[in-house]
């Protein structure tokens, strides 16, 4: 197989996982001027990858796209004018194309991206602008730097992203659930020597949790009003310095009843629904804190998180159930189900 062809997977529709189809000999296109030829290795799913395959929130997707926005791999070949990359290079790609390193990701930035409008990663071959791509950290294996595109940078944002707010020793970080954004803030706030608390729905994740060094763990199940539950476990019972929201209105308004004064609430998904009143941004005057939201992160982010996690020696935490290149309709399937703890990898190798 040439790598003017690559086997890969497109979404023919948005009827679920349903609409994936496996295309042998998928035509890659030619290589232009800050293009980069990349052999992808590994590449890890999102929620993200689910709502577009189910048109969910309206978004819609280019026709037959290669799905997957999260990948890591060896450079092959570059463009004429690609300085920055060169044959045998390891990257992790980048969500979004041609967006200043150090600008924030937008909603459309994302929506024009990789899996939705850009051809993404659930292929062996794929040719990325440049401006997609970043240099992967040297002690990583391909599956776990393949976790840290969506995930793993949208949690170095939420933590590290705004200046003075960063966690420090002896703060307290809140995560929320086992996914794959909360486990990297987990390890992230504990790399930096925050105390971390965190919730879950099982006893089985909360021992997860707490073998990856979370001080404190409640069960969102047995106890609905765990904000509360939350602010008594902080050691001066005044609350936490950030929380890691991922739930959106499903898990705002205990998020809300946990943090501290002048604390941050980093707003970083939607996974959950809503029961109960929605909290409003004059919330915040009730509770004396910043509420910031964020998408992804820059690529300036995204080589300080490398370096990092290189610094601190951090491992990115896999599911125990890794698939290949021809079992990602099972994959989907596997996530939609809610089976998986942190991150679902997809071995392409």
């Amino acid at each position: 197989m040439s790598a003017s062809h690559t086997p890969a997977w497109i979404l023919s529709g948005q009827a679920g996982p349903s609409s994936l189809q496996f295309v042998e000999s998928l035509e890659l296109p030619q290589l232009h001027d800050h293009d980069v030829l990349v052999r992808i290795h590994a590449a890890s799913l999102n929620y993200r990858e689910l709502v577009l395959a189910q048109g969910k929130f309206g978004l819609d997707i280019k026709p037959n796209i290669v799905p997957g926005s999260d990948g890591a791999g060896v450079v092959e070949a570059v463009g004429s004018s690609v300085s920055h990359f060169q044959p045998g290079d390891r990257v992790c790609m980048h969500l979004t194309r041609n967006v200043p390193d150090d600008a924030p990701a937008t909603f459309i930035d994302v929506q024009s991206g990789l899996g939705q409008k850009l051809d993404g990663t659930l292929r062996r071959h794929g040719i990325f602008h440049d401006t997609s791509l970043v240099k992967m950290p040297p002690s990583l294996s391909f599956a776990e730097a393949a976790t840290l595109t969506c995930s793993g940078l949208t949690a170095w944002n939420a933590l590290f992203g705004l200046p003075g707010k960063a966690p420090n020793p002896g703060d307290i970080v809140l995560v929320q659930g086992t996914g794959g954004v909360s486990i990297a803030a987990l390890q992230f706030a504990i790399a930096s020597g925050a105390t971390v608390i965190a919730t879950t729905s099982s006893d089985e994740k909360a021992a997860k949790l707490t073998a990856l060094g979370a001080h404190h763990v409640v069960n969102y199940r047995t106890t609905p009003a765990w904000g509360a539950v939350v602010k008594s476990l902080t050691p001066d019972g005044r609350g936490v310095h950030i929380v890691v929201d991922v739930g959106g209105l499903s898990t705002l308004r205990q998020s809300l009843e946990s943090v501290r004064p002048e604390g941050m609430i980093a707003l970083t998904g939607l996974l959950g629904d809503t029961q109960s009143a929605v909290p409003t941004i004059l919330d915040g005057l009730t509770y004396l804190c910043i509420t910031r939201g964020l998408l992804l992160g820059s690529r300036v982010q995204f080589d300080a998180m490398n370096r990092f996690i290189e610094e601190k020696r951090i491992k990115p935490v896999l599911d125990e159930r890794t698939f290949t290149l021809g079992e990602v309709k099972e994959a989907f399937e596997y996530m939609t189900q809610q089976r998986h703890f942190s991150k679902v990898a997809i071995n392409i190798s």
